[in-house]
């Protein structure tokens, strides 16, 4: 007769990749109970969790890059109500001493779960992540946006001098709509003709990425009130930084168990760096980049335009902290108040 102390306990960790994910078994005391490979599809999700499965009942499973490309599987083993662990990449001391494998991460994978070294994984299949592949093209369109405005300075400055007379004092908006009404002339062969074309161009480009990214930012202003009125009405928080803030969080910001660690994710919270004699904190480089960039906006804003962050910055300033202290400072604030107003599920 088969008990419930006869019934198996199978942790399971996997090692992603573009094409082929490698998935390792182990059981309770991480001994490895088998290694294979699955193609990174839908079939190949469903063989892997039967193929887990075979070898008892599955607590658990780490997957290495649950953010890339172990999405699909993370999101298919959260349908069948199996714990997703997010699992970092072995430490490269580790690595050096053992050796580098697929197999080899799988298996660390499947045991760092298993001790209980991994955070829980984001859910992928919100409102968040339609936020966040909007944030990905609005991101993509500025940075060409940038990049073309760079050009049409660039051609100013070596290019004839009619046309950087005319055009280099202009601001940003100005020279766009100026260039984009440019009539170059049929000689392409004469300088003057072929930059202003080249000027027209770029102008051209960036009216559309403008068009672009004002669409992408409509709708990210509606979901971020749908999805999170509370954070939106803070003071300073606009669509783009809402929208930092909750693709940090996730779907499933419940996984995180404290405002302290919410702080940690966006790199705002100063870590012990003390020895010896000396007791001191440092800056937190590490985070969600783009969550930490959000806080700065939100802080930016509040100094300029809240009473209560402007008498807190003259107060600081006295005592003789710098500028940049009191907005390290002011991030963690900013964190703790946005935290309490993610949206739970």
């Amino acid at each position: 007769m088969t008990t419930l102390e006869d019934i198996r306990r199978v942790v399971g960790g996997v090692d992603t990749h573009g094409d082929v994910h490698v998935a390792a078994a182990v059981d309770e005391a991480g001994g490895v109970l088998g290694t294979a490979s699955f193609a990174t599809r839908p079939s190949g999700y469903r063989a892997l969790l039967r193929w887990l499965s075979a070898f008892g009942e599955v607590s658990v499973v780490g997957i290495e890059g649950t953010g890339a490309y172990g999405a699909g599987l993370a999101r298919y083993l959260g349908d069948q109500s199996v714990a997703v662990l997010d699992v970092d990449r072995p430490n490269r001391q580790v690595r050096r001493r053992q050796g580098k494998s697929d197999t080899l991460d799988a298996i660390v994978a499947a045991r760092t779960a298993l001790a209980g070294g991994a955070g829980g994984a984001k859910v992928r299949r919100g409102a968040v992540e339609s936020l966040r592949v909007l944030l990905v093209a609005h991101r993509s369109a500025t940075q060409a946006r940038t990049k073309a405005l760079v050009q049409m300075r660039h051609l100013l400055y070596c290019g004839p001098d009619e046309l950087r007379e005319r055009l280099h004092s202009l601001s940003a908006d100005a020279l766009v709509h100026r260039a984009a009404r440019l009539r170059p002339g049929p000689d392409i062969a004469d300088v003057t003709a072929a930059t202003k074309r080249s000027l027209r161009t770029l102008a051209a480009r960036i009216e559309h990425l403008d068009a672009e990214r004002a669409e992408l930012v409509a709708g990210i202003d509606e979901l971020t009130q749908g999805a999170a009125p509370g954070l939106r009405g803070l003071h300073g928080v606009g669509p783009r930084a809402a929208a930092a803030l909750l693709v940090a969080a996730g779907d499933n910001p419940e996984r995180l168990r404290s405002e302290a660690a919410f702080a940690h994710l966006c790199g705002v919270a100063p870590l012990a760096a003390s020895s010896g004699k000396v007791s001191r904190h440092r800056l937190d480089h590490g985070g969600d980049r783009h969550a930490n960039s959000a806080l700065w906006r939100i802080v930016l804003v509040r100094m300029i335009s809240d009473p209560r962050t402007r008498c807190y910055v003259e107060r600081r300033t006295k005592e003789g902290r710098s500028t940049r202290e009191v907005m390290r400072s002011l991030k963690r604030y900013v964190a703790r108040e946005v935290y309490h107003h993610l949206p739970r599920r």
